[in-house]
Formats: C-alpha cells, sequence, structure tokens
C-alpha cells in the first residue's frame, strides 16, 4: 500500500493550493485597479546582494548569484523611467529554512514614485486587507526606539552595546559573535514580537542608521533610517524603505557591506555596477517595499508554517 507521506506529494493540502491561485489573482487586481505596472526582472544576476545578513547561492559554473530580491534590476528599470511597477516571483536565500523560512520564496515587491515611505505604508496596509477581507485588523504605527523601549525598557539609542549585552545575558542567551545590529534584532525577534497581539497590523519605522540597509537616512537628532517592517500579527511580513538615491553613498555602503562579509569570513560579492550607474543617471524619489507573499498566505489560512501553504517546500523540492 503506498505510503500516504511519501516525499512526492505536495505538503499544503488542495485548499491551501485554492487559497495561493486566489490570493496571485487579488495581489495582481489590486495593483491593475492602480495602475501600477507589472515587471519581471532576471532571476540570475552577475552581482550579488550586498546586505552581510543574506546569504545568497550562487552558481560558479556561470558565475552568477540566484537573486534573494528584484530590487536592484527593478530601480533600473524606474531609473529608466518606468514609473510605479511591481514584481511577483521567485527569490532565493542560502542557509534560511525553519517554520517561517524556506530557501525558495515567493515575494511581491513594488515602487511608488515620488511617494513617501508613510504614504507607502498607507498602501501596504490596503493591501493587507484588501488580500484578507474576512478578518478585522487593529493597525499600530510606532518608531523603532518606542517599540524597543515600550516592550523592553531598552534605548536604542542611548543604550551602548555592553547594556544590550547584558539585557540579553540576563535571558540565558549565547552572544558570542553577535555585532550591534545582530543584538537588536535578537531584541526584536525574541522580546517584542512574541508579545505582539494576533489579528494585528504592526507597523515599525524610523529604524538606527546601522540598520539603514538601502533606505535614506535623515539627519535628525539622533539620525534614523526611514525604513519601515510590517509585521502581521507576531510575524514578519514586510520591509520598506524610503529609497537611497545618492549613488556614491550607494557605492560607499556596498564596501561597507563587503568590508563586514569579509570579517566575518563570508565570501564577497561583486558589487552591482550597473544599480550604481543607474543611480548616476537618476533614480527618481520613491519608496519602495518587498512582502513575503506565503507568510501573507499564512495569515489568510491562520497557519503558524510555511510548510502548510508550499506545495514543494525544500525537503520535498
Amino acid at each position: 500500500m503506498p505510503n500516504e507521506k511519501a516525499g512526492w506529494r505536495p505538503a499544503a493540502d488542495q485548499a491551501a493550493l485554492r487559497a495561493r491561485a486566489i490570493l496571485l489573482e487579488r495581489i495582481r487586481l489590486f495593483f491593475s485597479q492602480r495602475k501600477v505596472m507589472e515587471v519581471e526582472t532576471p532571476l540570475l544576476s552577475a552581482a550579488g546582494n550586498s546586505d552581510p545578513g543574506i546569504s545568497q547561492f550562487s552558481l560558479q559554473e556561470q558565475a552568477c548569484w540566484l537573486r534573494s530580491s528584484p530590487e536592484y534590476p527593478m530601480k533600473r528599470l524606474i531609473a529608466a523611467g518606468s514609473g510605479d511597477i511591481y514584481e511577483l516571483g521567485r527569490v532565493f536565500r542560502a542557509g534560511e529554512s525553519g517554520r517561517h523560512h524556506n530557501p525558495e520564496f515567493t515575494m511581491l515587491e513594488w515602487y511608488r514614485c515620488g511617494w513617501t515611505y508613510h504614504q507607502l505604508m498607507d498602501e501596504v496596509s490596503d493591501l493587507v486587507r484588501h488580500c484578507i477581507p474576512d478578518i478585522q485588523f487593529t493597525e499600530t504605527r510606532v518608531s523603532y526606539r518606542d517599540l524597543l523601549l515600550g516592550y523592553t525598557g531598552i534605548d536604542p539609542v542611548k543604550s551602548g552595546d555592553e547594556e544590550l549585552g547584558r539585557f540579553i545575558r540576563r535571558k540565558g542567551i549565547d552572544l558570542e559573535g553577535l555585532n550591534r545590529g545582530q543584538m537588536l534584532d535578537l531584541l526584536i525577534s525574541h522580546f517584542v514580537q512574541p508579545e505582539l497581539p494576533e489579528q494585528a497590523i504592526t507597523f515599525v519605522y524610523d529604524y538606527p542608521p546601522e540598520q539603514a540597509a538601502l533606505a535614506r537616512i535623515r539627519q535628525d537628532d539622533p539620525p534614523v533610517a526611514e525604513r519601515f517592517e510590517l509585521l502581521l500579527g507576531k510575524v514578519e511580513l514586510a520591509n520598506g524603505y524610503q529609497e537611497l538615491t545618492d549613488a556614491d553613498e550607494q557605492k560607499l555602503r556596498f564596501e561597507q557591506e563587503n568590508d563586514a562579509r569579509k570579517a566575518a569570513g563570508e565570501v564577497l560579492v561583486n558589487l552591482d555596477r550597473h544599480l550604481i550607474e543607474a543611480l548616476h543617471a537618476g533614480l527618481p524619489e520613491c519608496a519602495g517595499v518587498a512582502l513575503g507573499v506565503d507568510r501573507l498566505l499564512m495569515g489568510i489560512l491562520g497557519t503558524d508554517s510555511l510548510e502548510t501553504v508550499l506545495p514543494f517546500p525544500s525537503d520535498r523540492a
């Protein structure tokens, strides 16, 4: 008699597969109604993603990388005059597996020209409600600093690395090898996210400059990165920026991120010189966001594991 748990079978059931198809239709309808153009960009790139926190798959025989995001080529399209665009497709990240991670997943990324990141937060909220119309969500918007102060009493601006370390060690967590940015991430993932309410949309905005990634840094006192994240319930769902448009600043960040990779003993990535050239040509003021579609589907179905919404997770691929 055949084994009902045989590895050839999809992990997601038929209801989840139908829900995925409906979700993709709703996403495309949402952007069609708002006149945002769908685009396709390469899965393979000669340059890797610069973020040291993201590991990529490389194809040595082709001397290229599987994309971890369509961000760089999408910005090149905008610099060339595309206007508002979105892409719905597969991305790849090495070393990511678990309840909320899979090495291959579906990402929705879009950009709005002339918008602020606060305006984009409004649209992200609209999209989530459009895709999950049967649930009434509460919504909170809070700065990164106020969020950490409220849940941990730690001020990410005034607290030094030693204070962060003492707080985390008191919770019995090993800090070996963690830098400041990683300690701050740990505070969010271990002490904030588990306390967030279910059926809630939480936007966290204005990050520390060292966590700017590709966001613009606003020279307030203290300076902040014009970045936001969206959490749906306790799960991180989206990451958005007021996009950096300065080519020289972008090149400097690429170089600094490669320095961090080198210090950590990680593989260096080629800098995306096409993106730098596009920024020199002129990237319009814009805001952009990337959203995990599989995690959104988890929210729709009320599940807490990617395996329930993926036809073939990595162990069945």
